[in-house]
């Protein structure tokens, strides 16, 4: 009788005939710690928690030329993505037009020739560089998550010309209107992507466009507080209050900043990720007031 170890010699994805040709038998494949990710892939399961050990899986029996894309490029090249559902599992690759693959369970395909260029290596898997990933997250995300992927794609990934480059190379089909529209609002000294979503609201509501991380000092030189976004010649500061801002020693610090800020005759407006998502409408309405 087989053992119902989990045998050994499956340390990594594998295929049917790769399993069978290292001695791993079909009843052992369905050992309750053997993943099938598709028709004819498997895996420890215990490798499959963390994307980069669950990609090589995928890409075993994805056709050549195959190229990690979209929302599981941002991942690998560590973009947060605010507002983005994450139900669906499945990686997107991207796969040549002449290619037949289809989506599966465990991958989503889009279709496009890729320049050498549009293509490099990260932890060893092929990826869309950062750039042409900005490109095709376009075509998929709505502008306040595209604008929070830019401003951190701006840190130090790639520049403001290596994205107009990419939308000059498809300045047409989907998602270049809205690629249009959210890089030149892009600020790489954006701290946090739903403080991206804030601005894009304040944008996106004709607003007059902040100063970022803006630094009040007191007449004698004296920083008084720093706020994410302002509008000096306003005295109005608005902030973006995410989780960190709920422990007491934080908590603590920003009443204290407030007060400073408040008797020293600016406005203070603080929002949270369920203002921004539950009630925006109410966000710019209060900016608007204090604007005046």
């Amino acid at each position: 009788m087989p053992s119902r170890r989990v045998p050994t010699r499956l340390t990594g994805p594998a295929t049917r005939a790769m399993a069978r040709a290292a001695g791993i038998i079909d009843k052992q494949l369905r050992h309750r710690e053997v993943a099938r990710l598709s028709r004819d892939t498997y895996a420890p399961r215990a490798l499959l928690g963390a994307l980069r050990t669950r990609l090589p899986a995928v890409l075993l029996t994805a056709p050549p030329g195959t190229v990690v894309s979209h929302l599981t490029a941002a991942a690998l090249w560590v973009l947060e993505i605010p507002l983005e559902p994450r139900s669906d599992p499945r990686a997107d690759l991207m796969v040549p037009l002449a290619s037949r693959a289809e989506s599966r369970a465990d991958r989503r395909i889009h279709r496009s020739d890729l320049p050498p260029d549009d293509v490099t290596l990260r932890s060893a898997l092929p990826v869309t560089t950062p750039a042409r990933t900005w490109r095709d997250l376009a075509a998929v995300l709505q502008p306040p998550a595209l604008l929070a992927v830019t401003d951190q794609l701006l840190d130090g990934r790639c520049t403001r010309a290596d994205l107009a480059e990419q939308l000059a190379r498809r300045p047409t089909g989907r998602g270049c209107a809205r690629a249009r529209a959210v890089l030149p609002v892009a600020d790489a000294r954006s701290e946090s992507p739903m403080e991206s979503v804030l601005r894009w609201l304040v944008h996106d509501a004709g607003l007059p466009a902040p100063v970022l991380q803006h630094r009040v000092r007191d007449p004698g030189g004296g920083l008084l507080g720093r706020a994410d976004l302002a509008w000096p010649d306003r005295k109005v500061l608005v902030e973006f209050d995410g989780d960190v801002h709920r422990d007491r020693d934080v908590f603590v610090a920003d009443l204290r900043r407030q007060n400073r800020l408040v008797a020293a005759g600016w406005t203070v407006l603080r929002f949270t990720s369920a203002d921004l998502l539950g009630r925006p409408d109410q966000v710019i309405a209060a900016i608007r007031r204090a604007l005046r």
